[in-house]
C-alpha cells in the first residue's frame, strides 16, 4: 500500500494543478472547482491500479472531467444546454502607466468572462488545448470524442470568442 500512495504521489498529483484549472473553467466556480477536483483525487487514487501509466495527466483530467460533468448534471442540469448569447463589455486599453495595468486586468476579465460564457462543451475543448497544452488526440481521449468533433468545438469557440471581441470593439468604438 505505501508503494501505492507513493507511486500516485509521483505520477498524478503533479497534475492536480491542471484538472483544478479544468474544473474551474467548467464549473465557473472556485469552491465546486475545489470540491470537485478534490472527489476526481479520491476517484483517481481508488483507480489507480488500472491506469496504464501512458499519459497520467491525460488520465486525470478524464477523472476531472466527468466529475465535474457529474457535477452539472446534478446540479445545474440547465448549463449543459445553454448557448452562447451572453453579450460581454469591458475597457479598451492603451499603454504602461497605472491606469494601463487597471485595463489590462478589465481586459483578462473581459476575455476570462468571454471564456466562461461558452457552452460547456466548448469551454471544455478551448481549456484542454487553449490554458493546458493538449493535443487535438489527448482531447479526443480525455473527452471520449472523435478528433473532427475536437476540431469542430474549437473552431467553434474560437469563433463565438471573436465574435466577443468583436462585439466589445463595436460597442467601444466612436461612432
Amino acid at each position: 500500500m505505501p508503494h501505492r500512495v507513493d507511486s500516485f504521489e509521483a505520477v498524478v498529483l503533479p497534475h492536480m494543478r491542471a484538472g483544478y484549472n479544468l474544473a474551474r473553467w467548467l464549473l465557473r466556480n472556485d469552491h465546486d472547482a475545489e470540491d470537485v477536483t478534490q472527489e476526481a483525487i479520491v476517484r483517481a487514487f481508488r483507480f489507480f491500479d488500472g491506469f496504464s501509466g501512458d499519459n497520467p495527466r491525460a488520465w486525470l483530467l478524464t477523472v476531472v472531467r466527468n466529475s465535474a460533468y457529474t457535477f452539472l448534471q446534478q446540479n445545474r442540469a440547465r448549463e449543459l444546454d445553454t448557448e452562447f448569447d451572453e453579450v460581454l463589455h469591458s475597457e479598451p486599453d492603451t499603454s504602461e502607466t497605472p491606469e494601463v495595468l487597471v485595463l489590462r486586468s478589465a481586459q483578462q476579465r473581459f476575455l476570462n468572462e468571454a471564456v466562461e460564457a461558452l457552452p460547456v462543451e466548448f469551454r471544455e475543448a478551448f481549456v484542454l488545448r487553449e490554458m493546458e497544452g493538449l493535443s487535438y488526440k489527448e482531447i479526443a481521449d480525455v473527452a471520449r470524442i472523435p478528433i473532427g468533433t475536437v476540431m469542430s468545438r474549437l473552431s467553434r469557440a474560437r469563433r463565438q470568442l471573436q465574435a466577443a471581441v468583436a462585439r466589445r470593439e463595436q460597442a467601444g468604438s466612436p461612432s
